[in-house]
């Protein structure tokens, strides 16, 4: 990484944001990245100990939101530690609802749900479209998912003129005034050529979903507009009729950019947590570029980028899920290079072995220093854009950072040095009188029983529908991460803990 410049990285990163409006399309874009450095898709439900081999380089998806990829030293043993660095897909965003179709004086309007913990205000007046994940229907009769992306405003939700209500605090109820416009209803009624006091019902939408055969539920064109279904399937090139369910969410449709008098900031959607996903796959990939890279490598490299953190990662694809915990049980017990090298080495305790030895970064956006709030940080805790990674400490263990964890940190970056200059690092606690929010560290490091440190670039608004990060630290970042799973290996036993 440290023959790419600060704003090259920084570009780099915002093409991968762009690129990915959901969590769908995130784990899609990290395979493109990962696929293009040579990793190769494995399946869970698939066998690994004949495919993964050491020096080996691999990815799987679980439910097409989250993505473990890892790379395989040549020197493995069973046991052995694994590196690792957690970071999220998701990001706080409104949900179009099972049942979407509503209307309201004259105007289209689509119902949606709030997911995770927005700023929901900021989405008020901005250039919405849509994006998800679609269950369509093939010619051979399966089922299979398809990735939409409408990258134009077609939805937005409208502010009340400041004539009609002055208050001083923009205040509003998430369920009846957060509903997007789309449309006119008269211009709906033209385009299908029905009358306002016509039946509403499409010609195939009744409670039957097709004519005489019943269906568990209505139609997809009675639940949502016809037109919106439409829509879908034209940006699909399938018939609408073969749409039969979809998981959409709302995006702003203004691109993320550069900004400042000299570049030195990213405005963006979705910096949390788009940033550190991105920032960990790519220090995941420059720490084996190299041919060679894995050949004294006795630990696994592995990078878990989890969907539903913003909303507690208590599913099958989040943290709080096995997911991690089965990949390292599979890869604990992997035969090295060798089968010689094993002898009769007993197995049955690799995968506390591994975990005893093991390392986990999470990886998840810090706050910067806000110069119109200052009042609300810390005095001696005030990270700042472009000044590296930001150390989460919380004495309440909301974050997992501990003083072995922030040694090893030092270490680490002091290491990057060697390829280039020495990442700068910055530490963040909260004030005692704030509340303070959480990661999936804690979560992992109590299932793992693995060390953990929690971590983050810098940035402002965080959870709004605008964020604001520095260009700098993504390359801070994505070095700090190539290091750490070059340096793994010999740092580790050098800090003695127990």
């Amino acid at each position: 990484m440290s023959k790419i410049d600060s704003k090259q990285a920084a570009q780099d990163f915002l093409s991968f944001v762009n690129a990915s409006p959901t969590p769908f399309h995130a784990v899609n874009s990290a395979k493109e990245l990962l696929s293009k450095a040579g990793f190769q898709e494995i399946k869970e439900k698939d066998s690994w100990s004949s495919t993964c081999q050491p020096g080996g380089k691999y990815y799987l998806t679980r439910n097409g939101s989250t993505i473990v990829a890892f790379a395989i030293g040549k020197k493995w043993k069973p046991g052995n530690p694994i590196s690792m660095i957690g970071a999220h897909t998701d990001s706080p965003v409104l949900r179009i609802k099972p049942v979407s179709k509503k209307q309201g004086e004259g105007f289209v309007q689509v119902g949606v749900e709030t997911y995770g913990g927005g700023i929901w205000h900021t989405w008020f007046d901005r250039d919405l479209g849509v994006a998800g994940r679609v269950m369509v229907r093939t010619k051979d009769g399966s089922v299979v998912q398809k990735l939409v992306h409408i990258d134009r405003p077609i939805l937005r939700i409208p502010t009340l003129a400041i004539h009609l209500d002055r208050q001083e605090t923009f205040s509003f109820n998430k369920e009846t005034q957060l509903f997007p416009i789309a449309g006119l209803v008269a211009a709906e009624l033209n385009r299908t050529g029905r009358s306002k006091n016509s039946d509403s019902k499409d010609a195939t939408s009744d409670e039957t979903g097709k004519q005489g055969e019943l269906a568990p539920l209505k139609a997809i064109t009675e639940r949502h507009h016809p037109y919106f279904v439409e829509l879908i399937a034209s940006e699909l090139g399938v018939d609408p009729a073969d749409v039969l369910d979809f998981e959409m969410i709302l995006f702003d449709t203004q691109k993320a950019c550069l900004g400042g008098l000299l570049d030195e900031f990213i405005f963006s959607a979705r910096l949390d947590n788009l940033n550190m996903s991105f920032c960990a796959t790519m220090g995941l990939i420059n720490s084996v570029a190299d041919k060679s890279a894995l050949d004294d490598e006795s630990s696994i490299r592995l990078v878990a980028l989890f969907d539903h953190e913003e909303i507690g990662s208590r599913t099958a694809q989040g943290a709080d899920s096995n997911t991690l915990p089965a990949i390292i049980r599979r890869l604990s017990v992997l035969p090295p290079a060798s089968f010689g090298d094993a002898g009769n080495a007993d197995i049955s305790t690799a995968y506390e072995q591994t975990l005893s030895t093991s390392f986990l970064l999470s990886a998840d956006m810090a706050h910067s220093v806000n110069p119109n709030y200052a009042f609300k940080y810390e005095p001696d805790h005030r990270p700042e854009m472009n000044k590296g990674p930001v150390i989460k400490i919380n004495a309440n263990a909301r974050y997992a950072t501990n003083a072995p964890g922030i040694v090893l940190l030092q270490e680490v970056a002091r290491k990057a040095g060697e390829d280039g200059e020495v990442v700068p690092l910055q530490l963040f606690v909260v004030r005692n009188d704030s509340s303070c929010g959480s990661t999936i560290g804690p979560m992992l490091s109590a299932a793992l029983g693995a060390r953990t440190l929690d971590l983050g670039n810098p940035q402002l608004s965080m959870h709004s529908i605008r964020e604001t990060g520095g260009t700098h630290d993504v390359r801070h970042a994505i070095r700090l991460f190539a290091s750490f799973f070059k340096h793994y290996s010999v740092l580790s036993p050098t800090i003695f803990v127990d």
